[in-house]
């Protein structure tokens, strides 16, 4: 069974653990694609025109005959309306609210799409090839002891990430943060940040939460709410990722 070091708080190595046989599935990124992309797919809201949007006018039209085009137009008036060409007429191919976004994924797949994007993050070669930076004697998967689950200051969270020689990463979300091109500049998300490191603990509402989230690119997220999403942002597998002592554990029970 494959081993891999786990980390003191202050960086040091303080021993070895067996790695769960999850880390051993096989790299399938076709299935961890088709994952991400439904998962996404299902995250979509509805979006569109009212059905009346450009159609509230009383309107009539002249009929021919009067050398003017034969459009809708007001019955108070000459002005056309309603029609796609007229000005606050109706848009001729809107986007339909009514539309299913939604996308079925097997069970079964789902299971392995997730282990197989667990097993990426113990591949150093994926992760470097997914863009990370880390120093070359890092061992993988990452393990670190559960005191680091009490650590409630950014601080000291960034201090043991350079400690171990994987802090360049959020460096790297820092300095890759750009103002995002299109209209989300006015929607309240005007910035885009790489994705940094993922951090996994054993439960909810540890300390670290609060310390790790404020780092850029930096997530952070529990053994039970962790999916392939998570794992392989956008579909790419091989993200760089800590896992604590109990998180191992545990996801050492996996069964599927």
């Amino acid at each position: 069974m494959k081993q891999t070091n786990v980390y003191k708080v202050t960086g040091d190595i303080s021993g070895k653990i067996d790695v769960p046989a999850a880390f051993d599935t096989d790299y399938r990124p076709d299935i961890i694609k088709k994952a991400v992309l439904a998962s996404n797919a299902n995250g979509r809201q509805p979006y569109g025109p009212s059905k009346e949007a450009g159609l509230r006018h009383s309107v009539s039209t002249w009929g021919k005959g009067r050398g003017v085009a034969r459009v809708q137009r007001l019955k108070d008036g000459r002005k056309g309306a309603e029609s796609p060409n007229n000005v606050s007429g109706r848009r001729a191919h809107p986007p339909c609210p009514e539309r299913i976004w939604a996308q079925k994924v097997n069970k079964k797949e789902l299971a392995i799409a997730r282990r197989s994007a667990l097993a990426a993050t113990a591949d150093a070669g994926c992760v470097k090839m997914r863009g990370h930076r880390f120093d070359d004697n890092v061992s993988f998967p990452i393990v670190v002891e559960d005191a680091f689950q009490d650590i409630s200051t950014t601080a000291e969270v960034l201090a043991f990430f350079d400690s171990i020689g994987i802090g360049y990463d959020v460096d790297r979300a820092k300095e890759g943060t750009k103002i995002r091109a299109g209209k989300g500049k006015m929607r309240n998300r005007r910035y885009r940040t790489p994705k940094s490191i993922l951090v996994v603990v054993s439960d909810k509402e540890l300390p670290v939460f609060m310390g790790a989230a404020n780092l850029p690119g930096v997530d952070i997220e529990s053994v039970g709410t962790l999916n392939t999403s998570n794992l392989a942002p956008g579909g790419d597998a091989g993200r760089l990722t800590v896992y604590s002592q109990s998180a191992m554990a545990k996801i050492g029970e996996w069964t599927q």
